[in-house]
């Protein structure tokens, strides 16, 4: 079977690369061409655009860049055309996938989504365009079914794959890679500013400015391959702060505690036992209007997912050098906030559901699909 894929930022990619591990052991002469990352590159198939040249962040940002999104869009359509396939699967990025999907759908193709767009966040009234234009949606918030099920739209809650990603990806002991990073017996605090260029150069200076009030710690900057080395070393300058890049889930082994950009990441996080703090801070025009559009109370997944504060949330005009140095020092050393977040954390391991994500939804596609 010939797989069509499309995912736009470093999560799709490594989910979708995880799909495509569990669709080759139902079809191992299955084709993949996709829009993705070196993850779902090391699987297989053709990588026809990179996520890291088509990843924008805010509404000013995406207005600013829209002849490029659409001369993507349009290039996607032809690309799928002359591609043929027999499942045009996309993973999150609603922006680009749903105008993706509403084209589509009419043409006959079997559409898929993985991954639904947060539109019980905004643009509610997505769901019924989501109902015309996919064929099947899985999700992997356990609060989505029901939001779905408001509008009649029966879709699969498949648990959250980075349960097996996490599982998937630790084979060291923590002792060892303490000792291959030199990292001594000093508690170590993560930095994790983002996978986006414009993120890392808002978030970054800020958390580095709250380590240096907090002095002695092992700081540890959580770099992203795809993200241009210089671009965190012109920002750290001279800062005490080791940059590792592409081992995050090593190193959040390792963690006392984390500074986190909101996104996947504060996930993550958490799923490792990590106290956090997470941040965020956007252009003042794009943060004004997200504050208008967006209906939800949080902004990081753990606290929306349990719907209450579990993680303190540092936004916009909260996230400074001082409030941040503040509320590191509280999930540092104090020891009934450590307490009360671990076990917070450990509630939020069983909502999530067990593992096997990556796997449900391979199986749905695949059974889903005409085999000849």
């Amino acid at each position: 079977m010939r797989y069509y894929i499309i995912a736009g930022e470093a999560s799709g990619d490594l989910h979708a690369a995880n799909l495509m591990k569990q669709l080759l052991l139902l079809d191992p002469k299955a084709d993949f061409r996709f829009w993705g990352g070196d993850r779902m590159q090391a699987v297989g198939g053709e990588l026809v655009v990179h996520y890291k040249t088509i990843s924008f962040m805010g509404f000013i940002e995406v207005v600013l860049n829209l002849k490029a999104i659409l001369k993507n869009i349009s290039f996607c359509k032809k690309d799928i055309e002359d591609y043929h396939p027999d499942a045009l699967i996309l993973v999150d990025y609603p922006g680009f996938n749903l105008r993706i999907a509403k084209w589509a759908k009419p043409k006959g193709l079997k559409v898929f989504y993985y991954i639904s767009p947060q539109i019980w966040a905004w643009k509610q009234s997505r769901v019924h365009a989501i109902n015309r234009n996919v064929d099947r949606m899985f999700a992997i918030l356990p609060f989505e079914k029901d939001f779905y099920k408001k509008f009649n739209y029966d879709i699969d809650f498949v648990g959250h794959p980075l349960l097996d990603a996490i599982a998937d990806d630790l084979v060291e002991e923590p002792s060892v890679i303490r000792h291959r990073h030199d990292f001594g017996d000093k508690k170590v605090v993560l930095l994790m500013p983002g996978s986006r260029k414009q993120e890392i150069r808002s978030m970054l200076p800020v958390m580095l400015e709250a380590a240096a009030i907090n002095k002695g710690y092992k700081y540890v900057l959580a770099g992203v391959k795809s993200i241009p080395i210089d671009l965190y070393a012109n920002i750290l300058g001279s800062a005490d702060v080791k940059i590792v890049t592409g081992q995050t889930y090593s190193l959040l082994s390792v963690s006392n505690a984390a500074m986190v950009t909101s996104g996947t990441a504060t996930l993550e996080t958490a799923l490792f036992e990590v106290p956090e703090v997470v941040c965020y801070k956007g252009s003042a025009i794009s943060y004004q209007i997200a504050k208008r559009l967006i209906k939800v109370k949080y902004i990081s997944l753990v606290n929306l997912i349990l719907d209450r504060v579990v993680v303190k949330e540092l936004i916009q005009s909260e996230m400074t050098a001082e409030r941040l140095s503040d509320e590191l020092r509280k999930v540092l050393s104090d020891e009934a906030t450590i307490a009360k977040m671990k076990a917070d954390y450990k509630e939020l391991k069983q909502v999530l559901g067990g593992g096997g994500a990556s796997r449900k939804v391979a199986q749905g596609i695949f059974n889903a699909l005409d085999h000849v």
